[in-house]
């Protein structure tokens, strides 16, 4: 695994809020903003840019946890910047603190984990047991 990074390094990832990241379940819409579940999927993604770099070919990187505190709302059309700030690299372990503003206003925050692995061990590890 390549580190090219230093702790405190950054990346942005910028998403445009469509009428897909609204909160609906089941039961239909709920409101016609973006939902934390969303939010969270962009979250790991800008955290992600980080793994993507550092992997080498054989190897592929899996969420290990998430933490988001939803603050306010993004509405369609609203661009939302993820930046996702390397809090540490420990082993095969990559742990991200993130914020997503639109504009100056803090739409949510929180920490994302992911680690690398070998891709034949994920395989593995995520093969169906019968």
């Amino acid at each position: 695994m390549k580190h090219p990074f230093q702790i405190g390094d950054t990346q942005v990832y910028r998403k445009t809020v469509t009428a897909a990241d609204f909160a609906r379940f089941d039961d239909g819409l709920v409101h016609a903003v973006c939902s934390t579940f969303s939010l969270a999927q962009a979250a790991e993604w800008a955290g992600r840019l980080f793994v993507l770099e550092m992997k080498e070919k054989d190897e592929e990187g899996i969420g290990t946890f998430l933490t988001i505190n939803h603050k306010s709302p993004a509405f369609e059309g609203d661009i939302i910047e993820i930046s996702a700030k390397l809090k540490s690299q420990e082993g095969n372990s990559v742990i991200c603190s993130f914020e997503a503003r639109v504009g100056d206003r803090l739409v949510a925050d929180g920490e994302t984990g992911q680690k690398i692995l070998k891709k034949d061990k994920l395989a593995r590890v995520l093969a169906p047991t019968k």
